[in-house]
């Protein structure tokens, strides 16, 4: 991966940069101003480059726990102490607000960014005194060993660094405590209202006036959507708050969770997740889009294909899921028409099409798998080759046997050839942007040889494609969202899909419903189970189907889907802030089970199904 460091040599002969003469398509314009960049807590603000940090934390007067320093947007059922409501986030900074429960602390913390500068206000739901609440400490310092000194001064402390001087001033009643902390901070009762800020001097008026605008300025970005104001800002919160910085590699991008960053050691980037998670940031935030983009894409192995997952420690070697990158990244060059941005990820794109083909048919069809490696979780076994589905538990692998000699499951999969031909004919389509005639013919070749052994799959007694065991030669007996791609590749005919949607999506018995798309087929047996893929509602199945349907004329198809899922998210929205990893099929719910992120960036693709639906995001239908 080149990231714009491409050199041009001007006429008068001076040296610059794609990414200097193109500043808003350099990711490291990502990297500037105060946002939450600090992944373990949300009540830390962060000054990048510079890292400095200033970070709202709590300590208990008497019996433990005694220190609110991490702070995350979880569920109850996970036990974290402490309980957040999520609200608004620019993706910028610039707004941030959220409401915090922790140990008899009940208050609302608000950001607001002014040029280089910051400032907070914590405002408790009641001022009443009580001095057994915990103490307020506003801690100071520059994470990731960025260089500067602090000095803690009689009415502020000054952070210093090499080019600046960054006064970081309080307003509110500063009481004395001697913690043992190794930088400067204030502290307070938290029973009162309190702001922190940098810069020049201001009032406490000045400061409210400052996040009422702020807070005002996102509305009205928001207000662009209409009716679906509510549905854009869901989305932008759960990426913005979900945006961190990954000190590994330098880089600022969204990941799916901020909680699933810290259990794997800092980071975490999944294949499928992050190049959703791009797609739907480029709706407002181009260079966040690019940045997820670049980073999963460079996350390429040796062998050519992009991993399951790319950890601090991990790379999934041995793996890779589902081939969504190339319908992504073709969707968000039709949105801002950039043709350096296709350069820079066209080769690894390539390199991972051909590896399916080659690694992963079987039999002439396409199965999921999991080749032998040294390093990974549970390599080359069958477990390991559903966690290349990204459907690490369905009932479709249930019967399926993994083959040791050929690294695959003995089952042809409709999910995966249906992906495949998608990605075969949306990068078809890149190659022809970029003028690579010779690739977009080798790609549309191999759409039309999977085409073909799909339409195999066809079961005209039940009406629909369906996997097949490779090894008996009997078709499966489950049904799932999966055996509807075939609508995203353009492969049926017009009547086989009206025959998909009428039997299919629209038949109660298996996928309608009050809340949709079960992950599994209402009358599968594996149904009642409700644990994860075996039951609950996905957000990326909706997306897919969604997209789908938008190949054929079934308008009102797509927008039942639309409809449906909107009122998914809406449902933990509009009621907690949450916006879940899954969702049960009964009752819409995503807080029954302990196995749901309560705030996982994909599950906004429910709200990005009816924003592309009225039209805010172009799609074109695949050729």
């Amino acid at each position: 991966m080149r990231y714009l460091l491409f050199i041009l040599f001007l006429s008068f002969g001076a040296r610059t940069t794609i990414a200097q003469s193109l500043p808003e398509q350099n990711t490291l314009a990502l990297l500037q101003g105060w946002n939450t960049w600090n992944n373990p807590s949300v009540l830390s603000h962060v000054l990048m480059p510079e890292g400095l940090n200033v970070q709202f934390s709590f300590r208990k007067k008497r019996t433990g726990p005694y220190w609110l320093r991490d702070a995350y947007i979880a569920s109850p059922k996970y036990n974290f102490p402490e309980q957040i409501e999520p609200k608004e986030h620019a993706f910028d900074g610039s707004y941030t607000a959220l409401y915090l429960e922790w140990e008899g602390v009940k208050a609302s913390i608000q950001t607001a960014r002014i040029g280089n500068d910051i400032v907070l206000l914590f405002s408790p739901d009641d001022t009443t005194a009580d001095a057994t609440l915990p103490t307020l400490v506003v801690e100071t310092g520059f994470l990731w060993n960025k260089p500067g000194t602090l000095q803690f001064e009689e009415n502020l402390i000054s952070a210093k660094m090499s080019d600046q001087n960054i006064p970081i001033r309080y307003i509110g009643n500063r009481v004395d405590t001697n913690l043992p902390l190794s930088t400067p901070h204030f502290c307070f009762e938290s029973y009162e209202e309190i702001a922190i800020y940098t810069g020049e001097k201001r009032t406490l008026e000045e400061i409210k006036v400052l996040i009422e605008t702020a807070k005002s300025e996102l509305k009205k970005e928001a207000e662009q959507y209409g009716k679906l104001s509510e549905s854009y800002q869901a989305l932008q919160s759960v990426i913005a708050w979900n945006q961190f910085y990954d000190a590994f590699n330098d880089r600022g991008l969204a990941s799916v969770s901020r909680i699933w960053n810290e259990a794997w050691g800092g980071y975490i980037i999944f294949d499928w997740d992050t190049y959703f998670i791009g797609l739907m940031a480029a709706l407002e935030n181009k260079i966040l889009a690019y940045a997820n983009i670049f980073a999963i894409t460079d996350a390429v192995t040796d062998n050519g294909f992009i991993p399951n997952v790319k950890s601090t420690y991990l790379r999934s070697n041995d793996r890779s899921q589902p081939p969504v990158g190339s319908l992504c990244v073709k969707m968000i060059y039709d949105r801002y028409g950039e043709k350096w941005f296709l350069e820079e990820v066209y080769e690894e794109l390539l390199s991972w099409n051909r590896w399916w083909s080659k690694y992963r048919d079987n039999q002439g069809y396409l199965s999921w798998g999991s080749d032998p490696h040294l390093e990974g979780m549970s390599p080359h076994t069958k477990q390991a080759a559903k966690w290349e589905s990204g459907l690490d538990n369905s009932p479709l692998f249930d019967e399926a046997k993994f083959d040791s000699t050929t690294n695959m499951l003995n089952l042809a999969s409709v999910g995966l050839m249906s992906l495949y031909i998608a990605d075969c004919k949306y990068l078809a389509a890149i190659s022809e942007e970029l003028e690579k005639e010779k690739e977009a013919k080798e790609l549309r070749s191999r759409a039309d040889q999977y085409a073909q052994k799909l339409n195999e799959l066809w079961d005209e007694k039940t009406g629909i494609y369906r996997d097949k065991n490779l090894t008996t030669g009997e078709f499966s007996t489950h049904i799932a969202p999966t055996n509807l791609y075939p609508l995203l590749a353009h492969v049926p005919t017009p009547k086989q899909a009206r025959r998909m949607v009428q039997e299919h999506l629209l038949n109660p018995d298996i996928f309608y419903g009050d809340w949709m798309i079960p992950s599994i087929a209402r009358n599968d047996s594996a149904y009642i189970d409700n644990s994860y893929w075996r039951g609950r509602i996905w957000a990326p199945m909706n997306f897919l189907v969604y997209l789908g349907l938008r190949n054929y004329e079934l308008e009102e198809a797509q927008q039942l889907i639309a409809k449906k899922s909107e009122a998914l998210l809406m449902q933990s929205w509009l009621g907690k802030r949450r916006i879940h990893e899954n969702y049960n099929a009964d009752t819409g719910q995503g807080d029954d089970v302990r196995n749901s992120d309560p705030f996982y960036a994909w599950g906004a693709l429910l709200a990005f199904i009816p924003l592309i639906e009225e039209g805010y995001f172009e799609v074109q239908k695949i050729k």
